[in-house]
């Protein structure tokens, strides 16, 4: 704080040194913001890979690896077996009996919406798929 005294037509004047006060703000925030730790939680994700095969060769799909697939007119089918939307989950029960892992890709059609993936997702979650992946129409 400042203090002036004489010489001027008002008398004493009194002012409040302003950098002080935004020094100790700014010392202040630098020390919350070492202390307080950012949130950086979200949910897990796993990238995909680039395939090192080369584009055109196609390979036959591995068993062990679990696709659902939502076809246009709301058909499933699992690894390539048509399967009805009320037995979905007796399927999925059965084939996560016989494997250690539970993960299991979802591939839509183009033509549908996205709720009937959510709607298999749950079902797919509900059967005991740990992990469900979203297949791209090109894979």
């Amino acid at each position: 704080m400042g203090l002036t005294a004489g010489g001027n037509r008002r008398g004493t004047m009194v002012e409040i040194n302003i950098v002080p006060l935004i020094d100790v703000l700014l010392v202040l925030l630098v020390i919350f913001m070492i202390l307080i730790p950012p949130k950086t939680g979200g949910l897990p994700a796993e990238i995909p890979q680039q395939s090192r095969e080369p584009e055109g060769r196609r390979t036959e799909p591995d068993p062990r690896i679990i696709v659902v697939e939502v076809l246009r007119d709301g058909a499933l089918r699992v690894n390539e077996q048509a399967v009805d939307g009320a037995g979905l989950r007796e399927v999925l029960l059965r084939v996560f009996a016989q494997r250690a892992s539970q993960a299991v890709f979802v591939k839509g059609d183009k033509e549908i919406e996205f709720a009937q993936v959510a709607r298999v997702m749950d079902v797919i979650r509900g059967s005991g798929g740990e992990r469900v992946g979203l297949l791209t129409p090109g894979q």
